[in-house]
């Protein structure tokens, strides 16, 4: 990427980190998404979700594409985590995989960079270090490193992780994810990383929310209970027939 004399006079991403976080500290992340195939999906219904999500105190809102992010930034001033999702053959990595999908979200008007940092191999060939610190020199952005275990969490931090969320926990493996939120992992990122902890994941009700930050979350990302209401509906019908 070649940096153009407006790229050159952006804050590099330590400067940004601290305002951030500030307006984050302690809040209510929503996610914004739908992917094709949804009945939700397009940018505009991304915007209006975003707008509503604002108007009823959220902090920050994570979306996915380089077009929703852009359309969500023409209406909503809160921090922006971004991410691509993308399907690559052979690669089960689909969060950000490459440093062109960082530069396209952060040209889109992310705030925030968020990319999967778990063991599983990455399409760029990159070590996840040199993924973090080139994306960090790049975009201006401050990263946020999606992980499912413990260990993940911890090699983050020491690769230069800005922030480290517990969004895939049960979904980087073959085996079905639990329908509970992971609060142990949580507790044990916590209590043994300096950056801050995100809880993210199967959050489903306001008590999950809360318990999350009582156990020290800096923040919680809720997406499929808020944003998609086929999945709410879904819900209420099995508890309703049991189907």
């Amino acid at each position: 990427m070649t940096h153009t004399s407006a790229q050159s006079v952006q804050p590099e991403y330590t400067e940004k980190l601290p305002g951030l976080l500030a307006q984050l500290r302690g809040g209510l992340i929503v996610s914004c998404q739908a992917e094709v195939g949804e009945p939700l999906y397009g940018s505009s219904h991304m915007a209006a979700m975003a707008v509503a999500a604002a108007q009823s105190g959220a902090v920050g809102i994570r979306a996915n594409y380089p077009q929703d992010i852009a359309a969500i930034r023409k209406v909503v001033k809160l921090p922006i985590i971004g991410i691509y999702k993308i399907d690559i053959p052979g690669y089960a990595v689909r969060v950000t995989p490459s440093l062109e999908s960082a530069i396209a979200v952060a040209r889109a008007g992310a705030d925030i960079i968020a990319i999967d940092c778990t063991f599983r191999p990455h399409p760029d060939g990159l070590s996840r270090k040199e993924h973090i610190r080139l994306i960090h020199a790049q975009t201006y952005c401050p990263v946020m490193a999606d992980i499912s275990t413990y260990e993940e969490g911890l090699e983050a931090q020491e690769v230069g992780a800005d922030l480290v969320a517990t969004t895939l926990s049960g979904y980087a493996s073959d085996t079905p994810p639990p329908e509970a939120p992971d609060f142990e992992l949580l507790h044990r990122l916590v209590s043994d990383l300096s950056v801050p902890v995100v809880a993210e994941g199967r959050i489903a009700i306001p008590e999950q929310a809360a318990e999350a930050i009582h156990l020290g979350a800096f923040a919680v990302v809720v997406g499929s209970a808020i944003t998609r209401p086929a999945w709410i509906t879904a819900r209420f019908v099995k508890g309703m027939t049991g189907k």
